[in-house]
């Protein structure tokens, strides 16, 4: 069983050793997900509904009732053009940088590394989507169950290109048996980075920025690794009692 101090470790000598590009890489996927928190947000606009509007001339009501709908207007364009950004563009790019944080495990990984996700455009982009449709659809049932499925598709990105032969549903199939039995120590992982998150508020977000995202991917890249070898030791056990 793998040790929360051990993948750390391994992470945090992995992303020293290659600082630069690691924050970089990091910086993309905080992008990322800043930019789907925002476009999550859009819906609560819905609290317009609240102003008070008593005590308004018609002429101001008009006029409000003009600036409500093209916010609206803007709200449903962005979110629009953020799915789209995020389903053709953006997918693949966190593809490519998790194969950066995984690779940059044994080497000194290059930023090419970033544009792996588009080397396999179509199957990349099917992959993440049905993740990502997946998870929405265990949120909508309840917080609990789509915060324990989001650790059951965590080694997706991961899997994704690892194991090309695979499809789509095989891959997220894949990472949710990979995390069998592994789920509440990795969320002790992520809690366990809980005293640099607060460290990062405080320096608003520099801290985040410089290292704690950085040393974050490069320990979940770590932590797939280390299931990976275990899954590996596995298969070639039961080979092994079946012959």
């Amino acid at each position: 069983m793998w040790s929360i101090s051990d993948v750390k470790s391994k992470g945090k000598a992995a992303f020293k050793k290659n600082y630069w590009r690691c924050v970089l890489a990091s910086l993309i996927l905080s992008i990322l997900a800043a930019g789907s928190s925002a476009a999550g947000q859009t819906g609560n606009a819905n609290n317009i509904q609240n102003l008070d509007t008593s005590g308004m001339s018609g002429e101001e009501l008009s006029m409000l009732a003009g600036f409500l709908v093209a916010f609206a207007s803007f709200l449903i364009i962005f979110s629009i053009i953020w799915i789209i950004l995020r389903i053709f563009v953006l997918n693949p790019l966190e593809v490519g940088c998790r194969v950066f944080f995984k690779e940059n495990l044994d080497n000194d990984a290059t930023l090419d590394e970033l544009k792996a996700g588009f080397g396999d455009y179509k199957r990349s982009v099917i992959t993440i989507l049905l993740r990502d449709i997946f998870l929405a659809l265990w949120f909508c049932l309840l917080i609990i169950p789509g915060i324990i499925k989001s650790y059951s598709y965590k080694m997706v990105p991961y899997i994704l290109l690892d194991e090309p032969q695979l499809s789509a549903k095989e891959v997220i199939t894949r990472s949710r048996e990979m995390m069998n039995g592994h789920k509440w120590r990795a969320f002790l992982l992520d809690l366990s980075f809980i005293g640099w998150e607060l460290l990062s508020l405080i320096t608003c977000g520099l801290v985040g920025l410089f290292y704690v995202s950085p040393y974050e991917n490069s320990t979940q890249a770590a932590l797939y690794k280390e299931l990976k070898g275990s899954n590996g030791q596995t298969a070639e056990t039961v080979e092994t009692v079946q012959e």
